[in-house]
């Protein structure tokens, strides 16, 4: 009787520490598939931001950047182009994301979902904020990702990004 009461208890314990790892492990893989998603939207959109001669403010979630010799469509309008935006509309079916849209494209590039709070923070050479086209010469990217799982707590990451200088264009 005393042997099963402490095989029992030994049990018990052995089992809550195997859940409590593989509840770590699930948190560890929440957290580094956002830092994947996070670091692949950062180097893609910094890429685009660098090589870029124009920046057009939608809004503070929304920009279109003009890429000389890149984004290449038949409409001279929509050519070298490429829209970077947040979704926060839930009628569309790609609600919370970050996504881009090259040229006159309405295929969106989804590089990360969840994204509860995001905006884009414009600077211009004297690195004073501004949503102004003409004197843009640095953006930065602010935003909050949520991962969820039924059996762990919600694993949140907040991220800012470095301000990235629109290389080739002209400072106004």
């Amino acid at each position: 009787m005393i042997g099963a009461a402490l095989g029992s208890v030994v049990l018990a314990g052995v089992m809550s520490t195997f859940l409590m790892l593989a509840r770590s492990g699930v948190s560890a893989v929440n957290y580094t598939t956002m830092d994947t998603q996070s670091r692949r939207a950062l180097e893609e959109f910094a890429q685009d931001v660098r090589m870029a001669n124009n920046v057009a403010w939608t809004s503070s979630s929304s920009i279109t950047l003009t890429v000389p010799e890149n984004y290449v469509t038949s409409d001279p309008t929509t050519t070298n182009r490429v829209t970077y935006a947040w979704d926060n509309d839930s009628a569309s079916g790609s609600y919370r994301c970050f996504y881009r849209i090259p040229g006159g494209s309405t295929a969106k590039t989804i590089y990360i979902r969840n994204v509860t709070d995001f905006s884009f923070t414009g600077f211009d050479r004297l690195n004073s904020p501004t949503s102004s086209n003409t004197s843009t010469k640095r953006i930065q990217i602010s935003m909050t990702v949520t991962s969820t799982a039924r059996t762990v707590v919600n694993t949140r990451d907040q991220l800012v990004s470095a301000s990235f200088i629109l290389r080739n264009k002209p400072a106004s």
